[in-house]
């Protein structure tokens, strides 16, 4: 592939590097470190003049110091007279402040988006962000990819009694269309968990809405961070009669009481993609499991550097 470099930021090594293979090329040279009053310090070592280049880091870990390295790398190569800068971002920082959902509450969503802009990118791939009006906050093109269709295979594969499985939303917010759209690709029923929050990250109270008795329950969430919900919304689905309970989800965050939550909950499996690292986490919680989103992220890439549509991706894994 002529005109094209593939940079990683320091977040997410091993995804970059599937993604490199992925698509037969080299990770560009890049070494980023910190001054020793922590400062960023990004030193492009190839020339990227008149080159396609495309900046992988995701929003975990250190958040805010992969997302200045991330701004850096992008100025960097846009000063470097590069002819188009593109961010690819596997989990978006600050997705769920997308909103004023209080008075006073800052909208960080659109602020990062402004920050990516002002840097110089010039298009953002990223994956199921928290909320699709997200892609609105820029004015650049954002290609928001779906793992649903890497997830619905792993759920043919891995779920002997799929076809009797009923696939539940552990809130009925965002998490709905996402939910109603993978049980009708599976034609099986959906039930929907209605939570109280009192305040963020704590859960008051659910409540199932569906019939859940006798199947098999798969919890599908876009990201799961401390995982008081889905392990309440596990809970309950057992309560109410199912017989096994997994749960998919597209980032897992898993910080604070995560794990020791996990391996104290009664699921069959907690699946995510990774999008994260999740290499330390399952060393600690033998019920994660990893459905690897890199080729989706790679043909994206090839199919933007080459001009062509990407809406394929939306209903298909690449082979």
């Amino acid at each position: 592939m002529p005109n094209i470099v593939l940079f990683s930021g320091s977040s997410h090594q091993d995804l970059s590097q599937r993604v490199a293979d992925r698509l037969g090329l080299e990770l560009g040279k890049v070494v980023t470190k910190k001054f020793s009053n922590q400062e960023t310090s990004v030193e492009i070592g190839e020339s990227v003049r008149g080159e396609d280049v495309y900046i992988i880091q995701s929003g975990c870990g250190e958040i805010n110091d992969n997302l200045m390295e991330l701004l850096i790398m992008i100025n960097a190569c846009k000063i470097a007279s590069s002819s188009r800068v593109t961010a690819v971002i596997p989990c978006f920082p600050y997705a769920r402040q997308d909103k004023k959902d209080k008075s006073r509450a800052p909208i960080s969503a659109k602020l990062v988006a402004n920050m990516l802009s002002v840097a110089g990118a010039d298009h953002i791939i990223t994956m199921d962000l928290h909320a699709s009006q997200i892609q609105g906050f820029f004015d650049i093109p954002v290609d928001n990819l779906y793992a649903e269709p890497a997830v619905l295979q792993w759920i043919r594969e891995n779920i002997a009694e799929w076809k009797n499985c009923i696939i539940v939303s552990p809130d009925a917010g965002g998490a709905k269309s996402r939910v109603t759209s993978i049980a009708d690709r599976l034609n099986v029923e959906f039930a929907l968990i209605h939570k109280e929050r009192k305040k963020a990250n704590e859960v008051d109270r659910m409540v199932l809405v569906g019939d859940v008795k006798d199947r098999v329950a798969i919890l599908v969430d876009d990201m799961a961070d401390t995982c008081g919900t889905i392990c309440h919304a596990a809970d309950k689905l057992l309560s109410a009669g199912a017989t096994k309970v997994y749960a998919i989800l597209t980032h897992g965050i898993f910080s604070g009481p995560a794990i020791s939550r996990i391996n104290n909950a009664a699921f069959e499996a907690v699946v995510v993609t990774n999008t994260i690292p999740q290499e330390d986490k399952m060393r600690h919680c033998p019920k994660i499991q990893v459905i690897d989103i890199s080729m989706i992220l790679a043909e994206a890439i090839r199919r933007t550097h080459n001009g062509e549509s990407v809406s394929y991706l939306f209903s298909h894994v690449p082979l």
